[in-house]
């Protein structure tokens, strides 16, 4: 794949998620060796390589940007005004046990912006991508906008740790809720290529807690859904990246009001003062 400097920003960020996709898709089905990390997590061989694929040509076309890669780690100056955030392979349990859910991430950190990203499906073939301004979905060369729509009334739920903000709020008793089952259907997928689902309008929202600020995990899914004009906040309604943290991402305001009343309905009264 041909890559100069002068790509666009968005356009290298597509490039470098179909370049890291196709690096997955092509070690899919073997008996991938496990090298593990911490917490009972783990990366395989094709999230190293998927990663060197995408590096490579992150660093042809912007040598001076930073670069912070799940498997990698930081590169570049701490302060970088420009930073790229990888994930190579978000979904690794499910493909080490051969299913096909996982999502390839890319996103460029401006400033405190995240001003182009792309997450890549590689066994659909699509790309989900965004410019900042504008996002939309790439299949056979061909771009579609996202349309956000909470028809499916499907709602993802992120059920892996860490949860700091337990025992407040527990993403498991967010699904047990009776008045979650009155609205919505769970859905538990194990990527952030859900995030990206909820700015094409196949899923209603994705919640999850943790704080995500500069996540190779979440950075390209939230700013999918921003520029897609879903309603995205922190796990309170509060502004992302603040306070609890956490993420709400839903398809319109309807259903980001219904979720943060079910989130808030988990968190105990305080006690009335006596005396």
């Amino acid at each position: 794949m041909l890559i100069t400097n002068t790509e666009n920003d968005a356009q290298l960020a597509v490039a470098a998620a179909q370049s890291g996709a196709a690096v997955v898709r092509e070690l899919y089905g073997g008996s991938p060796e496990r090298f593990e990390k911490n917490a009972g997590d783990f990366a395989t061989a094709a999230d190293f390589a998927a990663e060197k694929a995408i590096l490579r040509i992150l660093r042809t076309a912007r040598p001076h940007d930073a670069v912070t890669g799940e498997e990698s780690g930081h590169s570049g100056p701490d302060r970088a005004e420009r930073r790229w955030l990888v994930d190579p392979l978000c979904g690794t349990l499910n493909y080490a046990v051969h299913t096909m859910l996982v999502s390839v991430n890319v996103a460029l950190r401006v400033g405190s912006d995240i001003t182009a990203a792309a997450a890549a499906d590689p066994f659909s073939g699509e790309v989900f991508w965004t410019d900042g301004a504008c996002a939309h979905v790439r299949k056979d060369g061909v771009d579609t906008d996202l349309a956000p729509s909470a028809g499916s009334r499907l709602v993802d739920v992120n059920l892996d740790p860490p949860f700091p903000n337990a025992p407040d709020f527990r993403a498991a008793r967010l699904l047990a809720a009776p008045e979650f089952t009155d609205h919505f259907r769970p859905r538990v997928v194990s990527t952030t290529l859900a995030v990206a689902w909820v700015a094409a309008g196949r899923r209603a929202a994705y919640v999850t807690d943790g704080h995500l600020r500069d996540c190779v995990h979440f950075a390209a899914g939230i700013a999918l859904c921003k520029a897609a004009g879903c309603v995205v906040t922190g796990i309170h309604g509060q502004p992302l990246h603040t306070g609890a943290g956490g993420l709400v991402a839903a398809a319109d305001q309807r259903t980001h009001t219904t979720l943060l009343e079910m989130v808030r309905n988990q968190v105990p009264a305080s006690p009335t003062a006596t005396g």
